[in-house]
Formats: C-alpha cells, sequence, structure tokens
C-alpha cells in the first residue's frame, strides 16, 4: 500500500534528476557562450548549463522532496502523531531525553534539505568544472573518459537522491516504537 502511495514521486524524482544531469553532458551545454557583464565586467556567459550545476534548482529538488516527507508524514500518523516525534513533553516518558531527542528530529528535518541541495549540486558542479579544465588542457581525446564518468556520476546522484527520498519517507511514516506498543496493545485490549 505505501510503495503505491510513494512510488510515483520517488520515480519521478529519479527521472528527472539523471534526465538533468545527462543533458549537462550534451555537446553545447557550458561550452557555448554569450558577452553579457556580471557586476561591470564583459564575461562570457554560458547559452546552455546543466540544471543540477545552479544552487537554486538543486534547492527547488530538495524543497519539494522534504515538502512531500512532511506531507506523507502528517496523512500516514495524523497530525498528533506526526507532531509527537518532535513535541515531546518533559514529564512524559521518557520524560526530559524524549524532549530533546525531539527538538534534534525537527533540527535534523532542516538539515536534511541543506544537505540534499549541496550535496547534489556539489557533485554536478564539481563534474562540469572537471570536463571544463580537461577540455582546455587536453581538447580532443582527454575528455571522453571524463564524459563517460559523469553519466555515471549523474545516474548515481539521481539513485541517491532518489533513496534518500525514500528513506526519509519511510521515516516520517513509521510511528516511533512506543507510540507503535501502545497503538498495538490498545488493539489487543479491543479485541
Amino acid at each position: 500500500k505505501r510503495t503505491r502511495q510513494v512510488f510515483p514521486l520517488v520515480a519521478s524524482i529519479f527521472l528527472f534528476i539523471v534526465t538533468a544531469n545527462w543533458m549537462g553532458v550534451l555537446p553545447g551545454v557550458g561550452s557555448i557562450t554569450i558577452e553579457g557583464t556580471h557586476e561591470g565586467h564583459l564575461l562570457a556567459l554560458p547559452l546552455l548549463r546543466s540544471m543540477n550545476a545552479d544552487v537554486n534548482m538543486t534547492f527547488a529538488f530538495a524543497a519539494i522532496a522534504m515538502l512531500a516527507v512532511q506531507i506523507f508524514g502528517f496523512a500516514a500518523l495524523g497530525l498528533r502523531g506526526y507532531a509527537g516525534k518532535f513535541i515531546v513533553m518533559p514529564w512524559v516518558k521518557p520524560y526530559c531525553i524524549g524532549t530533546v531527542v525531539g527538538l534534534l528530529e525537527l533540527m535534523g528535518e532542516f538539515s536534511r534539505s541543506i544537505s540534499f541541495t549541496f550535496r547534489l549540486f556539489g557533485n554536478i558542479f564539481a563534474g562540469e568544472v572537471l570536463l571544463v579544465v580537461i577540455g582546455f588542457l587536453m581538447p580532443y581525446i582527454a575528455p571522453i573518459p571524463f564524459f563517460g564518468l559523469e553519466l555515471f556520476v549523474g545516474l548515481v546522484q539521481g539513485l541517491v537522491f532518489a533513496m534518500l527520498t525514500l528513506v526519509f519517507l519511510k521515516m516520517a511514516m513509521t510511528p516511533h516504537a512506543h507510540e507503535e506498543h501502545e497503538h498495538s496493545h490498545a488493539q489487543g485490549i479491543s479485541s
């Protein structure tokens, strides 16, 4: 049941990121430039760039993924069950430890989007820079193996982003152990 709910999102993220990464290897991307000014300096600005070599695009992916995690978490556990992962009163068992862990989990939700953003951006931008440097030093034969490497890295980055989204979705849709125990105990009493 849960697979049918999350598969379209995870598969769409994977396919979109892999396609965006592989489009960055197409001829002309990053190499066809126009003259423009930036902060008063005349520069050769690329007409086409890889989508994921821009931090704004990777942040948009991360925001969509983390928003979906929150929505699926609320849908699966309800408002009280999902918020109970982050807000634990100090007088409720496991007492103060639960409060601190809840606050750490809340901070972790924000740090995930930052790590998502810069993991994808850093790997794709570094590959783009590597191709430019190798293409400048040895323009004809040397870049060919690096194009293959970039295709592989693009596939791996799409897979990593999709799998981490899937893991975060699973974590958001699963109640904490003590909540699950209480829920199963309440069902046993009613039967």
